[in-house]
């Protein structure tokens, strides 16, 4: 496990802000993302400071990748599927990397919306769920279903094999991963989860599957799927707490960017970024002295 001082989640301009502060003021940065977000979406920036003209979301972010890593950052193009706090963070990725640090920051977007699914909003809570870590206990030795195609669902389904043999995956489309061999794969369309009180059986074009839960895990994983599983608080909205110097209730831990809520803009994620870096490095150097 290679060891660093601070993990940055997100390669977008609040993660890419803040390694650059943290790499010049001498911190071993590690950020991590498999692209580089919503920026890269954009089509055209111009009301960024200092531009002379338009640029692509994508040249913007490509240009903020060099400038860190021109500061001595260490920016990887890899998909992180679970963050773990115990004396620090642990990070692993799907491309097999296993990374350590005191400190993280997550900087990876907004919050990831659910599949429209009849049912999954009815029954949220109620046997879906959006954390295989969190919730994996309660359904020992039953059957549970995984809803995801990627590498996010993959890693979900691994965690829900720590409790039950009995885990089907539903990619709701063409597999985009390999899922763990102790899975089962269902076909076709998923149409609906239903039951009583709480959830029975997920339906597809394959057929119905009885079933105790679903897990959600679509897409990416984004910064509020690693903060449910850290125990990170969120709002109403989903957007992560911080206090004003972008702290966590969780200790070591920073949030930056469009998953705090607020104003969506490439400067505001940037601002926040270098503030959220401002407590990275003094809280690093703490821990560093104890050592």
């Amino acid at each position: 496990m290679k060891q660093y001082d601070v993990i940055i989640i997100g390669k977008g301009p609040a993660g890419i802000s803040a390694a650059l502060y943290c790499a010049r003021a001498g911190l071993r940065t590690l950020v991590l993302g498999k692209d580089f977000g919503a920026l890269e979406r954009a089509e055209q920036i111009s009301n960024y400071y200092g531009l002379e003209r338009p640029l692509s979301g994508a040249e913007l972010a490509e240009r903020g990748v060099r400038q860190a890593q021109s500061a001595g950052a260490d920016v990887r193009s890899e998909e992180v599927v679970s963050v773990e706090w115990l004396d620090g963070f642990t990070v692993r990725t799907a491309q097999g990397g296993e990374y350590a640090a005191p400190a993280a920051l997550l900087a990876a977007g907004k919050v990831r919306k659910a599949p429209d699914i009849p049912g999954l909003e009815a029954f949220r809570g109620k046997g879906v769920s959006f954390c295989a870590v969190c919730d994996g206990f309660l359904y020992r030795g039953k059957p549970v279903a995984v809803l995801g195609s990627g590498e996010y669902a993959a890693e979900e389904a691994s965690v829900l094999l720590r409790f039950t043999d009995r885990v089907t995956v539903f990619p709701n489309g063409p597999l985009t991963a390999k899922m763990p061999e102790d899975c089962a794969v269902a076909e076709g369309r998923v149409t609906g989860i239903e039951g009583g009180a709480r959830v029975e059986r997920i339906t597809a074009e394959s057929g119905s599957h009885d079933v105790s839960a679903v897990f959600v895990a679509v897409g990416i994983a984004g910064a509020a799927d690693f903060a449910q599983k850290l125990g990170v608080l969120t709002g109403e909205n989903g957007s992560i707490v911080t206090d004003a110097a972008l702290r966590t209730n969780v200790p070591g831990l920073f949030a930056a960017g469009d998953c705090t809520g607020g104003y969506a803009q490439v400067a505001v994620a940037a601002a926040q970024g270098a503030l959220a870096a401002k407590g990275i490095i003094p809280f690093v150097r703490k821990e560093s002295a104890k050592a």
